[in-house]
């Protein structure tokens, strides 16, 4: 086993596993190996130089001092069960912690990764909970966002204690999802027939009705404080984040 940033060339094994792990399509690997990838915010597992397992992060930071938002951490189907993960893991830790950076954030895809990550050191934050809100018969005035006029105004809005990811990761975030302004409220979306299915939205959520009519949806998708805790935290240090808003899953 030999873990490392990427070989020159693997950009294609590293689309195979994605695929593999997530089911996502071309146009969406194009928008992250066109935006955000960065073979120096990756990590490889390779097995008798076979890509078998494989991670990336987002640069954040959280209190001023700079922090990662692991992403996308997949292990070929042949190869799971060796605790390639863990391994994986564990020298990503090491790596991070000796170029700088003082912690790492996640966001598991299941409860059940919760206890996997939990043995890995990783604390839980962030409550949160998934609500479904239906439009109103006022239309709120939406004001379209570039992805540095979204992250100003994000800055401004981010709770007390929050993760702040701004530069790549913002630009990756409105390669697939709308970037938009309301009165005291910021959000990023995408729309799914007569739904808006919100990455994040920051603000009051009283003015959601108005901002789904405007959008011309019957109902939104919107994830808000409370509920359960929907990320993790990693870091020698004891203080945990309060809040990741920005889950790119």
């Amino acid at each position: 086993m030999t873990i490392e940033t990427p070989r020159p060339g693997d950009e294609t094994a590293l689309r195979r596993l994605w695929k593999e792990a997530f089911g996502d399509d071309d146009l969406f690997l194009d928008g992250f190996f066109e935006t955000a990838f960065s073979p120096h915010r990756c990590r490889c597992v390779y097995m008798d130089n076979y890509l078998a397992a494989a991670l990336y992060w987002f640069d954040c930071s959280w209190n001023g001092k700079k922090i990662a938002y692991i992403y996308a951490v997949a292990t070929d189907k042949a190869y799971r069960g060796r605790n390639l993960c863990r391994s994986l893991m564990e020298n990503t830790h090491a790596h991070l912690l000796t170029h700088g950076y003082t912690g790492a954030a996640l966001v598991p895809g299941s409860r059940e990764l919760f206890t996997l990550y939990g043995k890995l050191g990783y604390r839980p934050f962030c409550p949160m909970e998934k609500q479904e809100i239906c439009a109103g018969k006022t239309a709120a005035v939406l004001k379209t966002l570039t992805a540095a006029e979204f992250g100003e105004m994000r800055r401004a809005l981010l709770p007390q204690g929050g993760i702040l990811q701004e530069g790549v990761t913002l630009s990756y975030l409105a390669r697939f999802t709308d970037l938009y302004e309301a009165e005291g409220c910021v959000m990023s979306l995408y729309c799914e027939e007569d739904t808006a299915c919100f990455q994040e939205f920051l603000g009051d959520p009283e003015k959601l009705p108005g901002i789904l009519a405007a959008l011309g949806v019957k109902k939104g998708a919107v994830r808000l404080p409370g509920g359960k805790d929907s990320a993790m935290y990693y870091s020698p240090e004891a203080e945990t984040p309060s809040y990741l808003g920005l889950s790119l899953g």
